[in-house]
């Protein structure tokens, strides 16, 4: 038997094909080859078009199964892993109004600190347990203000998981746990956040069928099956935003454990079964894919929205012909600190833990005569890790324990300097696993379709690739340079 992950990023739809017997990885693609666009129509804002999403998926399906040389009727389930906080608007005829406002746009943050106010702290922190913020429910408030006539033509809101199942199944369901990222579920009173809708003007049959994570959010459609090769009736299993589908696919279900990623957006992930809320709101907390009410799972999630997607900037902008193994290498060159150069990576959008502000990348103490390309590599790679740090900071002064990172073989993970430079500073152990969210969503899909009966089942075949620890003579130099970094990012932000 296979499963099939897919995972639905803002730089490339993935898939991993996963054979349910001995846990082996039996194909794993991506499309396009190429990072998809973001279109900012004006400063702050960030949306994609869903039928992109969907072209990537019917593209790479195909692909994937023809690659693998598998019996395609083997495949038992499909999971579902993608970008957060999205919003996707459908019609009755479950046709798209308008491109998808994506995770990193900014136009809503003054909504969510209005409605912050306005409700109480006491209120959003307890119940909510964030601020409205940036969120989904803050971004339909959005159109329903700018945009009243898509408003009024709205049938159901999804998150863009939500829409590729439904583009599977012809089925619209969503989950706690993805109500709870748009920030629309009410945790003291376990259902959908009538307050909050109350406030906002907002429909609350908008609001698609709940589904448990781990159940069957519909079956794929003979259509569709027709054209992805499939066979008819194959369960979509599972759904979850990727940062509780990458904590999933470290196997960081308990409480005390860590999962961090850093592709376009860099999170560090914690579960926890108590709250002990941020009253600045400066991190975020989600159900996580296993919260149930007699048994509560929080994610405690602190993210930085500028991690990789500075570092593509500069392959792009600054190294044009290198690629990253190359770049990481020429960073390498430079010593801890880059020479006093500072990054603050913070210019792709509002910045949680910055407190919803947008006051984009900043670079200090740029010397002509002293900095060369190698030393901006590394300040950039630095200046991540910093961030990174700084969140940690923030999750530590809520009761969160760090003692071990978990984190797949991917994007800046791969990075030697970032990989010690975190260790070293965080003073945690990092252990690098060969996994990914598509992997993930697949092992998410074999516990949604029964096929695994545990998650010790589930993960038995788990390896670890790789152990990073804290490096002793490097500590205290890394620690003077944040310290700086630290001092810098209070004068400027």
């Amino acid at each position: 038997m296979y499963l099939l992950g897919l995972d639905i990023g803002s730089s490339s739809i993935k898939a991993s094909l996963l054979q349910v017997s001995d846990g082996a990885i039996i194909a794993q693609n991506f499309e396009p080859k190429d990072e998809m666009d973001i279109v900012a129509h004006r400063n702050g804002w960030a949306e994609q078009e869903p039928s992109l999403w969907w072209k990537y998926v019917k593209l790479i399906i195909p692909k994937l199964i023809e690659s693998a040389k598998i019996d395609k009727s083997h495949i038992v389930a499909i999971g579902i892993s993608y970008q957060m906080h999205g919003l996707v608007l459908v019609d009755k005829n479950k046709q798209v109004l308008r491109p998808s406002i994506i995770w990193c746009d900014s136009r809503a943050s003054k909504i969510g600190k209005e409605a912050f106010n306005a409700l109480g702290p006491n209120y959003c922190l307890s119940t909510l347990l964030n601020s409205p913020g940036n969120f989904t429910a803050s971004k339909l408030k959005w159109v329903k203000d700018n945009e009243p006539d898509v408003y009024e033509r709205i049938y159901k809101i999804m998150l863009p998981g939500d829409f590729i199942a439904m583009k599977l199944t012809n089925k619209i369901t969503t989950t706690i746990s993805g109500l709870s990222e748009g920030v629309l579920w009410d945790f003291k009173n376990h259902k959908i956040s009538q307050t909050l809708l109350n406030h906002y003007g907002l429909k609350d049959t908008l609001i698609p069928e709940i589904q448990d994570t781990f159940s069957s959010h519909g079956t794929i459609t003979n259509e569709i099956a027709c054209q992805l090769g499939l066979p008819e009736g194959i369960p979509v299993s599972y759904k979850s935003g990727d940062q509780p589908n990458n904590a999933l696919s470290l196997n960081v279900l308990k409480p005390g454990e860590i999962a961090a990623t850093a592709g376009t957006s860099g999170v560090i992930y914690g579960v926890v079964d108590d709250i002990k809320p941020d009253l600045r709101s400066r991190v975020n907390v989600f159900a996580h894919v296993n919260h149930k009410v007699e048994q509560p799972r929080y994610g405690v999630l602190a993210c930085i929205n500028g991690t990789g997607i500075l570092n593509a900037w500069l392959r792009k902008n600054i190294t044009q012909g290198l690629s990253y193994s190359e770049i990481n290498a020429l960073a390498e060159t430079v010593e801890v600190g880059s020479n006093g150069l500072q990054v603050f990576p913070f210019g792709n959008g509002a910045e949680r833990i910055l407190e919803d502000t947008n006051n984009g990348c900043t670079w200090k103490h740029l010397n002509f005569n002293i900095h060369n390309k190698a030393h901006v590599l590394r300040a950039a790679q630095e200046g991540i890790v910093f961030s990174f740090q700084y969140g940690i900071n923030i999750m530590k002064s809520m009761g969160l324990k760090l003692d071990v990172i978990k984190a797949g073989n991917n994007n800046m993970f791969q990075s030697s300097i970032f990989k010690e430079t975190l260790a070293s500073l965080s003073g945690a152990q990092i252990e690098i696993y060969d996994t990914d969210g598509a992997i993930g969503a697949a092992i998410g899909s074999g516990l949604g379709a029964g096929v695994y009966k545990s998650s010790d089942e589930a993960f038995s075949r788990f390896k670890k690739l790789e152990t990073i620890q804290p490096n002793k003579k490097m500590q205290s130099k890394i620690e003077d340079a944040y310290h700086n970094w630290e001092k810098e990012l209070k004068k400027t932000y």
